[in-house]
């Protein structure tokens, strides 16, 4: 049989004892490592949830601010078309503005000439005539160039009268002088002779420096010629080379003259 147990020394007591606080002592310090560590993976943990929710809130807010780009980008694409659409009714506008423009001056330009017509057809024009200038009515131009359409036609009755009522509606005439000759003449084309020579007497009182004066003169030599009244027709010729020596009717009446003889 085994011997009995003997009782444990009280000094191994003691160092069983002293061998069990440390070994305590090294549990609890390990718990304790143990709870910082988890402390400090919490705090990770917290840490990256902390991150993670600022980035999502951060990615939210990015998120918004493209979707707010995204409606301005929209409004502002509306508003270019909306501006375009605008451009080109401008520009329609422009063009048909244009077009009235160029019609109201094509209107402007026509009254402008009905206007200026109508005055031609009132004011007096300038008019050049046997080297003489003067103002006539556009109605006395025109009765003027009738009158002498008559005469040139043959008509001396016709061009006579015409003549005529002239003088009478234009006693003032600048054509005054030159439509008393072509009277003249129609009156010895129609062998009115005597009333011939007076309106070629006329003339030359009226206007001896009239370039028609000199064929006035001869005129009346050649009326008195067919009036059988040569005497008088040398003595108008005698005059027309006294007075007009240098003109073609002074050539054209010494030989008249020299057949006289």
């Amino acid at each position: 049989m085994l011997a009995t147990a003997r009782p444990l020394h009280k000094g191994w007591r003691l160092a069983i004892a002293a061998m069990a606080l440390l070994g305590a002592g090294a549990v609890q310090a390990a718990l304790f490592s143990d709870d910082e560590a988890r402390r400090a993976i919490l705090d990770v943990r917290e840490r990256l949830n902390q991150s993670e929710q600022a980035g999502l809130a951060r990615q939210e807010q990015l998120n918004e601010q493209v979707r707010q780009l995204q409606r301005s980008l929209l409004d502002l694409n509306t508003t270019i078309e909306q501006l375009r659409g605008e451009l080109a009714r401008l520009r329609g506008n422009d063009e048909q503005l244009l077009r009235d423009v160029a019609e109201l001056q094509r209107r402007q330009k026509d009254v402008q000439q009905g206007v200026d017509d109508r005055l031609r057809r009132i004011e007096p024009q300038k008019v050049q005539l046997d080297g003489r200038e003067f103002l006539a009515e556009p109605d006395e131009t025109r009765l003027y160039g009738e009158a002498v359409g008559v005469l040139r036609q043959g008509d001396f009755a016709g061009a006579i009268e015409a003549f005529s009522a002239f003088q009478r509606r234009y006693p003032t005439s600048g054509y005054g002088q030159t439509a008393l000759y072509w009277l003249a003449n129609a009156q010895y084309g129609k062998r009115d002779y005597k009333e011939a020579i007076d309106s070629f007497r006329a003339l030359v009182s009226s206007a001896p420096q009239h370039p028609r004066a000199p064929e006035a003169l001869l005129s009346i030599a050649n009326c008195q010629i067919e009036l059988k009244d040569p005497k008088s027709a040398r003595a108008t010729l005698n005059d027309l080379m006294k007075n007009y020596p240098a003109s073609e009717a002074a050539q054209a009446g010494r030989e008249r003259l020299a057949s006289l003889k």
